[in-house]
This record gives C-alpha cells, sequence and structure tokens, in this order.
C-alpha cells in the first residue's frame, strides 16, 4: 500500500485505501497539443481507434442503408435466439451478487477511502442516478409495455398468460385481472432489480479500482486482479474503444429515435392537418400520418440539432452547473407529471396496481427469470432478452456516470441507492402510467386512443400522449411532456458525451472541455447525418441492432468484474483493519 496517487482529477483516497501500486501514470500514453488554439489530451491509441471506427460504421450505413440494417437486425436477432439462456444467467447472478453485497461485511467498505466524504446530497445524487439510468425510458415505455402485454394481439405475451382484451372485446373480470396482475408483473422484471444490478455492477467496478485503488477511471482498471500490467496495452485499448463505441451509438440512435417521440408529442400538441390525408404537421413538417414514410426527416434533424445545442450548454458548465442541475430539474418536472396523473387518473386503481404489481412480481420473478422451457419465445426473444442485452451494451455508460457521482458513499449504500430505491421509484411510475392506461382501454375498448396507438396501430412514440389525452387539461400536461422528454435527452447527450470523454482521454476527469464539446456534437451529427442520409431511421436501427449485439460481450465483461470486486473489496476490508 502506499499513500501516493497519480490519477489526475480524481481525490486521492482519503484514510486507509488497498492503493494498487504500479509504475503507470494516467495520461502517460496521451497525446497533449493544441491544434488552432483548442486544447487537446487524447489517449493513444483509444481516442483515434474510436473515432475511426464510429466513422466507418456511419460510412457503411449511408452508403449501404438496407443491407447493413438487415445484417445487423439478423446478427441480433441470432444473439438474442441463440444466448438467451446466457443473458437472462448473467443477469440473475448480477442481482443476487449486488444483494449479498448489501448485507455482508464488505457493505461498510466506503468509495474514497476510510474517510471519504461524499460529493453530492442525496437528492442531488440520486436525481442524477435516475436520469442518467432509464428517466427517458420510462417516458417511452411507461405506457407503451404494459398495455402491450395487457392486450398483445400478436401471441407473445409473458409467460403465454391471459390477455385483457381480445379482438376488440374485453374480457372477463377475472381474464382481465389475470392480464393486467401479468402485465405489470412483466414490466416490473424488466425495469426493477435486474437493469439496476447490471448498472450497480460496473458502477461498483470503476469506483472501487478508481477511487480506492488508483487506478484511471476507464473500463480496463476493472480488470486489474486479472490482467494486471497488461491492462495499459491491447487489452485494455479493446476494452476501452469498443466501450466508447457503444456508447457513441447507443446515444445516437436513442436521440434518433428519441426525437420521434418529441416529434409526436409536438404534433400531437401544436400540430395541423388530417393524419388520414397525409397533411397532419408540425409547423409545416410532415409527421404522425397514417403513411409514415411521408414522415420528415428534417424535422427529427432539427429537434436533435435543438437539443445538442443545449447540451452543448450543460457540458461547458460542466458536471455540478450542467448535468446536476438539469438531472434536478428532471426529477421536479417528472414529479410534477406523476402526481398529475395520479390524482387525474384513477388514484385507487393506480395503488391497487403498485401493490398488486409488486405482489406479482415476486411471484413471478422465478419463471421470468428461467431461460429453459419456456413457450413465450416471443416475449422472451422480443422483450426480455432484447432488454437485458441493451442493458448490459448501455452499462459503460450508465455506470462509468454512476461512479463518477458516487465517490464517497459506503458499498452497503451504494448497492441500496442504486439497486432498491430506483426500482421502487420505476415501479410506481410504471402502475401510474401503465395502470391508468390499461383502466382507459378496459373503459373504452377499441375506442381508447392507448388502444389505437398501441394494439390496433403499434406507434409506440405516441402511446404516452394517447394515454394524457384522455385526461383533463391534457395539453398542459402533454406540453410538460415534450418538455421532459427533452430535458432527459439533453442530460442523457450531456453525460455521455462526459463519459466518452473520459474514456477516450485515457481514464482523466479533468481533460480540457474541448474533447466533451467534440463528442456532444459528433454525436449529434451522427444521429442527424444516419436520418437524412441513410433511408430515415433505417442507419439508426442498424446500428442500434450491432450496439445491441456488443451486449454479449459486455455480459462476459461484466461477469469478469463481479471477480473484480470480489478481490478488492476483499483487499479493501482488510485495509480498514
Amino acid at each position: 500500500m502506499t499513500d501516493e496517487t497519480t490519477n489526475p482529477g480524481i481525490p486521492e483516497p482519503e484514510g486507509r485505501s488497498d492503493i494498487i501500486d504500479t509504475d503507470y501514470e494516467v495520461g502517460q500514453d496521451n497525446i497533449e497539443t493544441t491544434v488552432a488554439g483548442i486544447k487537446l489530451d487524447m489517449h493513444n491509441p483509444v481516442f483515434l481507434i474510436s473515432a475511426v471506427m464510429i466513422l466507418i460504421f456511419v460510412a457503411i450505413a449511408l452508403i449501404f442503408p438496407e443491407v447493413s440494417k438487415d445484417v445487423f437486425l439478423a446478427v441480433r436477432n441470432y444473439i438474442k435466439s441463440t444466448f438467451d439462456w446466457f443473458f437472462l444467467m448473467s443477469a440473475n447472478l448480477f442481482v443476487i451478487f449486488a444483494l449479498l453485497l448489501i448485507v455482508t461485511p464488505w457493505g461498510k467498505v466506503r468509495l474514497g477511502g476510510t474517510d471519504a466524504v461524499p460529493d453530492y446530497s442525496y437528492l442531488a445524487w440520486f436525481a442524477m442516478l435516475f436520469a442518467a439510468g432509464m428517466g427517458i425510458g420510462l417516458m417511452f415505455f411507461g405506457v407503451l409495455e404494459p398495455v402491450y402485454y395487457f392486450a398483445t394481439p400478436w401471441g407473445d405475451q409473458p409467460l403465454g398468460g391471459e390477455l385483457g382484451i381480445v379482438d376488440g372485446v374485453v374480457q372477463s373480470a377475472a381474464q382481465v385481472d389475470a392480464a393486467r396482475r401479468m402485465a405489470m408483473a412483466a414490466t416490473i422484471f424488466h425495469w426493477g432489480l435486474h437493469p439496476w444490478a447490471i448498472y450497480a455492477i460496473v458502477a461498483l467496478a470503476l469506483a472501487l479500482f478508481s477511487y480506492n485503488k488508483g487506478l484511471p477511471l476507464t473500463l480496463r482498471s476493472a480488470f486489474y486482479p486479472i490482467l494486471g500490467e497488461r491492462i495499459w496495452g491491447p487489452w485494455g485499448h479493446a476494452i476501452d474503444c469498443t466501450a466508447a463505441f457503444a456508447t457513441l451509438f447507443g446515444l445516437a440512435t436513442s436521440l434518433g429515435f428519441g426525437a420521434t417521440q418529441v416529434a409526436s408529442g409536438l404534433t400531437e400538441v401544436f400540430g395541423s392537418g388530417d393524419a388520414a390525408t397525409g397533411t397532419r404537421n408540425f409547423m409545416g413538417f410532415l409527421w404522425g400520418n397514417t403513411d409514415s414514410s411521408a414522415d420528415s426527416s428534417v424535422l427529427l434533424v432539427l429537434i436533435i440539432a435543438f437539443i445538442t445545442a443545449i447540451a452543448l450548454v450543460s457540458v461547458i458548465r460542466g458536471l455540478d452547473g450542467g448535468v446536476k442541475v438539469l438531472s434536478e430539474i428532471n426529477m421536479g418536472l417528472a414529479g410534477i407529471l406523476l402526481v398529475f396523473v395520479l390524482i387525474a387518473g384513477p388514484t385507487l386503481a393506480i395503488f391497487t396496481n403498485f401493490f398488486g404489481g409488486l405482489f406479482a412480481y415476486a411471484q413471478e420473478i422465478v419463471p421470468l427469470s428461467n431461460p429453459v422451457g419456456r413457450v413465450d419465445t416471443g416475449f422472451l426473444h422480443g422483450w426480455t432478452t432484447f432488454y437485458w442485452a441493451w442493458w448490459i451494451s448501455w452499462s459503460p455508460f450508465v455506470g462509468m456516470f454512476i461512479a463518477r457521482v458516487s465517490r464517497g458513499r459506503t458499498v452497503r449504500e451504494f448497492i441500496t441507492c442504486v439497486l432498491l430505491i430506483p426500482s421502487l421509484v420505476c415501479v410506481f411510475w410504471m402502475a401510474t402510467f401503465g395502470g391508468t392506461a390499461i383502466s382507459q382501454v378496459i373503459a373504452s375498448g377499441t375506442e381508447s386512443g392507448v388502444f389505437q396507438n398501441v394494439v390496433a396501430a403499434y406507434k409506440p412514440e405516441i402511446s404516452l400522449f394517447s394515454m394524457l389525452g384522455e385526461l383533463p387539461f391534457s395539453s398542459i400536461s402533454s406540453v410538460l411532456a415534450v418538455v421532459l422528454v427533452i430535458v432527459f435527452f439533453v442530460t442523457s447527450s450531456d453525460s455521455g458525451s462526459l463519459v466518452i470523454d473520459t474514456i477516450t482521454a485515457g481514464g482523466k476527469v479533468d481533460a480540457p472541455v474541448s474533447q466533451r464539446i467534440f463528442w456532444c456534437i459528433f454525436e449529434g451529427a451522427v444521429a442527424g447525418v444516419l436520418l437524412l442520409g441513410a433511408a430515415g431511421t433505417a442507419g439508426l436501427e442498424s446500428l442500434q441492432a450491432m450496439v445491441i449485439s456488443t451486449g454479449l460481450f459486455f455480459t462476459v465483461v461484466l461477469l469478469v468484474m463481479c471477480f473484480a470486486i470480489f478481490q478488492g473489496l476483499r483487499s479493501e476490508r482488510a485495509a480498514m483493519q
């Protein structure tokens, strides 16, 4: 153990900590230069390789949009159907491992040393955890997913259970209750313990080996117990390059698809024209028409440019003045919208869905987690395996960001706040928004706007606004929802730029702000170029499929991280004695 660390931008451990003795100095492989007055501090070769990989895939998607989409989708579908058991069993292991950390003596280990104090208050910390982790996903899937499982006409309901509405006819009370119960259980399964355990594993590994062991804040550092000094060579470069690649394309594709939800909300609230005749538009840009091929990609690009511009302001303001402030705004707006739906919607049914959903989740979590002998392969591959691959492929981004803001917390406190509390919030959100939407379908049947846009015509980006449209003050709540979606995406863009910059700067967290500006603009440009030049969203869909396919690689990475965390906490616990 030594008393020194050379980790630029990251405070030295305070108090006792088992720092790893290595000759490597953070930034020793970096290229520090000034181009046209802009300071750069780039890791060699991670920055260059990551940028080139991204440009090559963009070029392929632009030149061969449909072919690349078909190839990448085929790869994704093969991985989902062949390795479903691997994804499910690994995710189960992550949950068990995370829960064990809460009750074992290792939970007393403090990230940053025995005397470290938290950098952020509980409110600010939780706001950033939630905004970076799943905030935007809840806006998109909060209505869509429960209603889909409740009334899917495509035969891929969870565990092959009952449907609440069949061929437009609401079923008996017993069937409706069974369908609603399973819909909530399956939704909670996808947004509860499993995804947050995935994020917690990555975040804990990064925080532990950076704040306590004195290594750079990059994914390669978690492999030190296995690879030793070899993490500074090709193995480490490959890990960090893949993480940067998956993070940027995950953000770019989500930015592109998220723009469709913003466009739908703007058209729903402020649009004009008729969808059936193909004249539905927002400020002259066609959107939301029955023939979606006429929808304007230019509108999406303008939305992306707007979101990127706001994110740039946040990037320049830094972590405390940017992401922290926006995250707290997110939480406030989300709370207002949640309370409104809770009051304006079927309040009693919402609380029934919350407690009933938790009970159903507890009953069904084992069969939903079991990959063997499943008859609901449509649900297993189309939803669960897809989600697990997506959460895992996003884990470097979300995990590193959580690590950045979690110094000073004990492991027990960290796991509890990253795993259990967000899971409960997600459950209540789904019970409120999804439960309200299901009640609308039960009450109005095929006349429900939610039924029309989720079941009759699968338009996921408009499902939230369909639900709000049947509540009082819909014009106000829909505007609030649009603003909330935009702010969530700004937060994701800002925090993602910070993460990619840290990876490509060799773990430095104090690299020049110009590099974060570069990555912020680059990610928006990638999404915009693909929308304009690759047959609409075809380029985004192909790259999204490719990013999800990286989930297989990162699943192995997370399993190794569990072993590394075990080794790291064991040595930290010994240092505390």
